[in-house]
């Protein structure tokens, strides 16, 4: 359930001409732009995006990077890209980071369909003139190399269909290497990343009732590593309820000594048109506030009005 509050018949010539003005003269008028941007689905972006390269043969991202500065302009040129664009810019910047951001490679490749990670794998090619595998082949060493790019590779079925035998035989292997903390074996490997999603919960379920804990205790009962902690647990936590998962990203980041805005900026602006409102259900039982409220305490200027303009903070 999406947050983002927009009107149905915007013009986007006048869109764009209004973007235009708020961007020339002494000073940027940020309200402008968070008036229109912040009430926009991605279609209407997109045509707002079109009209001002046709009436003035420049491009808009371009233009607000100028005008723009800090998390507020990092905000406003995610949220206006493409989402296949967006998610290879975020994928990219986690790649090449030092160190590298395991967790938003693990989001992506875990949360998003297989049709949407083709999409986003292709976007990072024409972008980067480089494949997502490349770089993190490049970027990262075993086992951690072989996880997560068999992440990114893999193409899962997406279908329902689950096979109980099967997960009851899978949950047993990854009982079997968690005992010997063998994480990066190739097996632990094999069924996270190539098991449909439905296909990984059924073996989760089983390993719980088998073993009577989820298998994210088992792990986390564990001295932790970057592998374990950054890598598989957030793979499962990501495949069995990332609204949940993501949830957590916000709450970390707003608890963070001078708020971590990148996390937040990142949940925010790939979820509000799509389930946006149910992590703000979650936030709120989790923490008694409203995640409204706590953007509004530990954000500040233009980027908390922008932020919570997505929140559906009208």
């Amino acid at each position: 359930m999406a947050t983002l509050i927009f009107p149905d018949h915007p013009s986007p010539v006048a869109d764009a001409e209004a973007l235009r003005k708020a961007c020339q003269g002494w000073g940027t008028d940020e309200k402008a732009i968070i008036s229109i941007l912040g009430h926009r689905n991605e279609t209407q972006r997109k045509l707002i995006r079109q009209a001002y390269e046709d009436l003035y043969h420049e491009d808009l991202v371009k233009t607000l990077e100028s005008e723009l500065s800090c998390h507020f302009e990092k905000a406003v040129y995610r949220w206006i890209l493409d989402p296949q664009d967006r998610d290879a810019v975020l994928l990219n910047v986690a790649i090449t980071k030092s160190p590298v951001e395991y967790c938003v490679i693990v989001e992506i490749s875990c949360i998003r369909s297989p049709e949407e990670l083709l999409a986003i794998k292709r976007a990072y090619h024409i972008r980067f003139k480089r494949s997502v595998e490349e770089d993190l082949a490049q970027h990262t060493t075993a086992p951690i190399r072989q996880f997560l790019v068999g992440l990114v590779s893999i193409y899962r079925y997406n279908g329902d269909e689950i096979n109980e035998r099967l997960a009851s035989s899978e949950a047993q292997i990854l009982q079997n290497f968690i005992k010997e903390k063998s994480f990066g074996d190739d097996e632990v490997v094999r069924i996270i990343t190539t098991r449909s999603k439905n296909q990984v919960l059924a073996t989760l379920n089983r390993f719980k009732v088998d073993h009577g804990s989820s298998i994210t205790k088992h792990l986390r009962d564990d001295p932790s590593s970057d592998y374990l902690s950054a890598i598989l647990r957030t793979a499962i936590r990501c495949i069995s309820d990332h609204q949940k998962y993501y949830e957590k990203v916000i709450r970390q980041a707003l608890n963070t000594v001078g708020t971590e805005e990148e996390p937040l900026t990142r949940v925010v602006v790939t979820s509000a048109e799509k389930y946006l409102k149910v992590i703000k259900e979650i936030f709120s039982k989790r923490n008694s506030v409203t995640l409204e409220h706590a953007v509004a305490k530990e954000t500040s200027g233009d980027y908390k009005a922008f932020i919570l303009a997505l929140l559906g903070n009208d």
